[in-house]
């Protein structure tokens, strides 16, 4: 009898761990931070650019308390991870925290900036 009980215990105690969902977290440089043209006076929302990967998204951020820091933000990385709407990341404290993806582009390749730049040196 002891053994039934010990047995449901352990199971009613992993139940919560298979309804949680797993999230691939990938390196993301943070590449442009700009004020959300929509940002009202008192709460003031950004947009941030973020490159993950190939691709750039732009997310609105909304700072907690307003708080600013992310205006500095600009060329940091931080771990990411890149749903159909959503940007998942973690804030200081290890809370998972999501942002709406505003918009995506393709990254541009630096190879293809630098071979399309004229040599100045040619003149």
């Amino acid at each position: 009898m002891l053994k039934r009980i010990c047995v449901i215990c352990i199971c009613l105690a992993a139940f919560p761990l298979c309804g949680q969902v797993s999230r691939k977290y990938e390196v993301a440089t943070i590449t442009d931070v700009k004020i959300h043209p929509d940002s009202g006076s008192d709460v003031v929302s950004y947009d941030v650019s973020i490159k993950v990967r190939g691709s750039i998204y732009v997310v609105l951020f909304n700072p907690p308390l307003g708080m600013n820091t992310v205006k500095y933000a600009a060329g940091s990385e931080l771990l990411v991870a890149v749903g159909k709407k959503t940007i998942t990341y973690n804030d200081e404290l290890g809370q998972p925290i999501e942002v709406a993806i505003v918009s995506q582009r393709p990254a541009e390749d630096r190879q293809k900036q630098v071979k399309s730049c004229p040599n100045p040196s040619a003149r």
